[in-house]
């Protein structure tokens, strides 16, 4: 299981950064502050890469940051903060040393406890190691930390969802604190973060995945939504929703009158699916 959303590039380099500023001056945080540095350096160059090509010119950087690194956690071994940025180096992409990442995460964690983003990582890598019941524990643990983080919810509900069935296997999950977690998961990440429309979406698809969803609740997340997003395809694709979830609720007409609404080509699927079922015997 991989998240598209939970990569460890340059956004989470500015936890470390916000780390680093609240630490006591001295020769640690000041090496560190310049490793750090140096790898926002080098992940934004690597980001702006075309071909693999051009990337090959930073693989003898990325090796001296790496022995930089070595040579300050020798130096300082009871530095959490250094493990946790080395290891997000390493978990980047582009070098993709997951399994010296993660080492390097549980020895941050066991050195400081109270790092969120450790936690997070932590419990990404579980998830991708189909792990979802270990893994949950390290992202409720990062939004105790960090509650108003929004991408830790964001990844608790996408767990949620795409393990589902893994959770209500166990026995430690009932169907109904499950699904409403799920669906909080969502709604807190896009409260938290209202500029982001792909939470926001996500939040709308969150209702297909629970038994038992709030029509009315999802209903007017769809109609809300539309007046956010470009008329046309995006305005259109709401309307969708909005057809569907009508038809769910047994609002056959109204079902229809804004499927009449919907004219993109690229929709014509979805909709001929929903009008079928608008034809079908009740």
């Amino acid at each position: 299981m991989r998240f598209p959303l939970i990569s460890c590039g340059l956004a989470m380099l500015l936890s470390v950064a916000t780390w680093l500023s609240a630490a006591p001056e001295g020769d640690p945080a000041e090496r560190l502050q310049a490793l750090v540095a140096r790898q926002r350096e080098l992940l934004a160059a690597a980001e702006r890469k075309t071909s693999q090509n051009e990337l090959e010119d930073l693989r003898q950087p990325l090796q001296e940051l790496c022995f930089a690194y070595e040579d300050y956690l020798r130096a300082f071994p009871d530095q959490a903060v250094g493990y946790a940025s080395y290891a997000l180096l390493l978990d980047h992409p582009i070098i993709d040393e997951r399994r010296r990442s993660t080492a390097l995460f549980l020895r941050a964690n066991q050195l400081n406890p109270e790092m969120a983003l450790v936690k997070n990582q932590l419990g990404n890598h579980l998830a991708e190691d189909g792990k979802p019941l270990e893994a949950v524990n390290y992202y409720l643990a990062a939004i105790r930390l960090e509650p108003k983080e929004s991408l830790y919810h964001y990844q608790l509900g996408t767990l949620l969802a795409e393990a589902r069935d893994d959770f209500l296997k166990s026995g430690e999950w009932a169907r109904e604190k499950l699904d409403a977690a799920l669906i909080s998961a969502f709604r807190e990440a896009m409260n938290l973060a209202p500029d982001n429309w792909r939470y926001a979406y996500r939040f709308g698809l969150a209702f297909y995945d629970v038994d038992q969803p709030d029509w009315a609740e999802a209903l007017g997340f769809w109609q809300s939504f539309e007046s956010r997003v470009k008329p046309g395809i995006e305005q259109q694709t709401c309307r969708i929703h909005q057809a569907r979830i009508h038809l769910a609720r047994g609002e056959r007409d109204r079902a229809r009158a804004i499927l009449e609404t919907v004219t993109e080509s690229v929709l014509d699927r979805q909709k001929a699916k929903l009008i079928a079922e608008l034809d079908a015997p009740k």
